[in-house]
């Protein structure tokens, strides 16, 4: 069935105001697309029965499953191949050389979905920098989703999804066949922190982080809100850290702190240096 204009507008509501998800007109076909497999699961007749109880008072857990619903998590290993390129012959050696002293190095993954990414990261530094395995390496995580989290920290994957941009080296080397699907070795998993946090709310105390990976995720919010995501990734990136964004992304009229570099198609930024991380 199609939505009402009243769920429509519900939805768009709930997705802004929890996620800060802004639902343009004419993407009736995603609401429908997303909530009707979850009002099947849960039990409900119809998309619009779901959304009926989701109005009623002390329904906060299933209002949680309509936002986290229409979240998006496309995600794949290596996604883009250029931005682990970069990370490798450049931005790696270059932390690993400024921190030497101090063998610590802080990554954030800020909305990691089923968490390929950052494994792709881990995988990497397994493969071209076996020196870190005696510095304080330190991978966080997050995602508005508890269930994308749980299949994050599971490290378990179908044939189609590692097919998508993992090496067949990386996946024999790394993976073990289960029946259908393919299990992430121990290693690689234990270098990765999993932890549920809201971009849109304000930000907890974290880092300070030398990468933060912010890839793919601004697209769906309103400039006040990129804005205010960017302006916390800010306060928790070091002087000389780096900001990867996706390659449709810009911080340009959000955030002048911010200057682009290293490769123009990487999604690659520094902090200018007459910016003041505060």
């Amino acid at each position: 069935m199609s939505i009402s204009p009243g769920d429509f507008a519900l939805v768009r509501e709930l997705s802004e105001r929890h996620a800060g998800i802004v639902l343009d007109p004419g993407k009736e076909y995603l609401v429908e697309a997303r909530l009707t497999p979850l009002a099947r699961t849960l039990g409900f007749p119809d998309m619009s029965d779901l959304l009926a109880k989701a109005r009623t008072p002390g329904q906060s857990a299933l209002v949680a499953r309509v936002v986290e619903a229409m979240t998006t998590n496309e995600t794949s290993f290596f996604r883009d191949v250029l931005p682990f390129d970069v990370l490798r012959t450049t931005i790696i050696p270059a932390l690993i050389e400024a921190r030497r002293s101090q063998k610590r190095l802080n990554i954030w993954y800020c909305a990691s979905s089923t968490g390929q990414e950052p494994y792709s990261v881990s995988m990497l530094l397994r493969e071209h920098f076996p020196e870190l395995q005696g510095w304080q390496l330190t991978q966080l995580a997050t995602d508005i989703s508890p269930q994308v989290l749980a299949r994050a920290r599971d490290g378990r994957y179908n044939s189609l999804e590692v097919n998508r941009g993992l090496p067949v080296n990386l996946l024999l080397k790394y993976f073990t066949k289960v029946d259908n699907d393919w299990q992430l070795n121990d290693e690689i998993r234990r270098m990765v922190r999993f932890e549920e946090l809201n971009l849109v709310n304000v930000l907890p105390p974290m880092g300070p982080f030398d990468i933060v990976f912010l890839r793919n995720v601004m697209i769906y919010f309103d400039v006040p809100v990129k804005k205010q995501i960017l302006s916390g990734v800010r306060r928790m990136l070091r002087p000389d850290g780096y900001l990867f964004l996706g390659a449709a992304e810009t911080t340009l009229r959000l955030d002048d702190a911010f200057a682009r570099e290293v490769n123009d198609r990487a999604g690659c930024y520094r902090l200018r240096r007459t910016a003041v991380a505060v």
